[in-house]
């Protein structure tokens, strides 16, 4: 079993985090992280008290118990009985739905209600979780609407005469209350699988409701499954084949999991034990350390840069070392087709979400920017998050939506410098040779100082001789004192430490 077996799925385990790989035809294309301290709590289940109603906002503030109270649009709470079939695959997705014009927020909630609320969004950045009134259970095959009268097909199914058939099978099997959505995986599927789905399901709900009655707000009323078992349901699909795991505990888990609910599935898993880390052994870790760099090389020579903002994130396509062997214009168009492959992998795992701008070279054909864009749509196909691609303008830029769940990669990974506080860059040699001579000479004529001794990065010592050694020398002729300059390598190059005798100033 392994790589040479197509695509899979690498679990590694520590005591403190679980990290999950999604490699397909040898790359990592999506990456969870999940840490014991903060556990994942999209799909969780709470019982809420609303806080604060806003009317101008169309939006309600309700406490479940975190450290962030939770919020809920409008959309989140009304629901259009007219609404068409749904046909999205996350269970998250397929309970979104466009605010009622007519219907304000504060004709839904009350300050102090109580409410049963799911998570389908992680607190990013400063706010709270995202928060909605119409629950959703995923099962294996199935997602079961507790408050939906509809049926559901994923979109990815898009054989009809497939469709057709679980069309029949829903109405067989739907339950006297709610609605299902029929997952991909649903696909060709028995009806003995939707039928234990369904049965698992409902007596979920049945449970739920039943705590909820006895449980005061706000309070956890089901909590989702944690990353390695989700990831076994919702990432274990037809196209992928194994499943490898470092983590003896977790391997039996897994094992009992599929037992249960997914038998086809057994001899799939693998426990891990070389001597390499997982994610060494098969380059996981190479490519989740790309994914974090802001400038992505191209095969051809081009590259992006990513950089993310609060508002949106902006990628620039480049030429960079491509000059091509034909016209300008088709050597552009080679360019950017080959960056919309890179950057529709980089978006799934980096898992960048939100408003996305992307600068493709300009190009002056008509068709060549409809080809651009159309491979970009195509590349899209193969990411579980929805995304919404604009047109091309004519100065090349494509604006783009894709959902945001969770926080991207970078935001998971890193966290803002301390030395230039996020800003990704730091003051030039220059200017601080210069503010270390301007604080030089505003203390050098002091009587009670006798030398000065100035401690500074071997760049900043370097860049004083190379091309301020003679000022140096007339201030210490000027004021008969000696100025000395000692390299510290362990200093940011920023750090500097200027030391007179007796006492110091920086």
């Amino acid at each position: 079993m392994g790589m040479e077996r197509g695509n899979g799925l690498l679990i590694t385990v520590s005591d403190d985090e679980t990290r999950v790989a999604l490699v397909e035809q040898g790359s990592t294309t999506e990456f969870y992280l999940e840490r014991k301290r903060e556990l994942g709590i999209v799909g969780n289940i709470y019982k809420g008290r609303v806080v604060r109603v806003l009317p101008g906002m169309q939006s309600a503030f309700v406490e479940i118990g975190l450290e962030r109270t939770g919020f809920l649009y409008v959309s989140d709470v009304f629901r259009d009985e007219r609404q068409p079939e749904l046909v999205d695959d996350e269970p998250d997705e397929s309970v979104e739905h466009p605010p009622e014009q007519a219907v304000n927020i504060a004709d839904l909630l009350r300050e102090g209600q109580d409410l049963l609320v799911q998570v389908n969004k992680e607190p990013i950045g400063t706010k709270g979780p995202r928060l909605t009134t119409h629950l959703s259970l995923p099962g294996r095959y199935l997602v079961y609407l507790p408050s939906v009268d509809h049926v559901g097909i994923s979109r990815r199914i898009e054989d009809e005469a497939e469709r057709d058939r679980l069309r029949k099978i829903a109405e067989e099997l739907r339950p006297a209350q709610g609605g299902l959505i029929f997952r991909t995986v649903s696909e060709h599927k028995e009806l003995e699988h939707f039928r234990e789905d369904v049965e698992f399901l409902t007596e979920l709900w049945g449970e739920i409701q039943e705590m909820s009655q006895k449980t005061k707000s706000p309070a956890l009323i089901h909590h989702d499954l944690d990353l390695i078992l989700r990831s076994i349901r919702d990432l274990l699909t037809p196209r992928c084949h194994w499943v490898m795991i470092d983590s003896p505990r977790d391997y039996q888990r897994i094992l009992s999991f599929i037992s249960r609910f997914m038998p086809h599935w057994n001899g799939a898993v693998e426990l891990y034990d070389g001597q390499e880390t997982l994610f060494e052994r098969y380059g996981a870790n190479v490519d989740i350390q790309r994914a974090l760099d802001r400038k992505v090389w191209l095969k051809s020579g081009g590259y992006i840069i990513i950089d993310e903002t609060e508002a949106l994130t902006a990628i620039d396509v480049n030429s960079g070392k491509y000059v091509g062997k034909s016209s300008l214009e088709e050597t552009i168009t080679r360019i950017n087709l080959e960056a919309v492959k890179e950057i529709a992998y980089q978006l799934r795992l980096r898992d960048i979400g939100g408003i996305i701008i992307i600068d493709f070279i300009d190009m002056q054909d008509p068709e060549n920017r409809e080809k651009v864009q159309s491979s970009l749509v195509n590349m899209l196909k193969a990411d579980r998050a929805k995304s919404n691609v604009l047109s091309m303008s004519e100065l090349g830029l494509i604006e783009m939506t894709r959902k945001r769940v969770r926080e991207s990669l970078n935001r998971q990974l890193t966290e803002p410098c301390v030395y230039c506080d996020g800003r990704g860059y730091h003051w030039s040699k220059t200017v601080i040779v210069h503010e270390i001579l301007a604080k030089i000479r505003s203390n050098i004529g002091r009587e009670t100082i006798i030398s000065i001794l100035i401690h500074a990065h071997p760049r900043i010592v370097e860049r004083v001789f190379e091309t301020h050694e003679a000022a140096i020398e007339r201030l210490e002729e000027r004021y008969d004192k000696k100025i000395e300059f000692r390299p510290r390598p362990d200093y940011h190059i920023e750090q500097y430490e200027i030391i007179g005798k007796g006492r110091a100033s920086t």
